[in-house]
């Protein structure tokens, strides 16, 4: 029997009512260090298409990343990265 590979695990934040484009956009810059650009096209796609991919990793790593979320108040979700 084979073992499955790896998969990788990812962080997902969905779109909420309450919080400011402009304020996901700072979140997705102050915790992940990206770049304005990068943090703006993230929102983007989590106000338009209702979630976007903001990291991945090891499941430990995505949990981490979710409960960091949930501390700034977004909407944030982990699953395995099956694509």
């Amino acid at each position: 029997m084979v073992p499955e590979p790896d998969v990788p695990w990812v962080t997902l934040v969905h779109n909420d009512p309450v919080n400011l484009m402009s304020y996901v956009t700072y979140v997705f810059q102050a915790y992940f260090g990206y770049s304005k650009d990068k943090a703006h096209r993230l929102m983007m796609d989590v106000h338009q298409k209702g979630r976007a991919v903001v990291s991945s990793g090891s499941r430990e790593e995505m949990e981490r990343d979710v409960q960091a979320m949930h501390g700034y108040g977004l909407w944030a979700t982990l699953t395995q990265d099956r694509t």
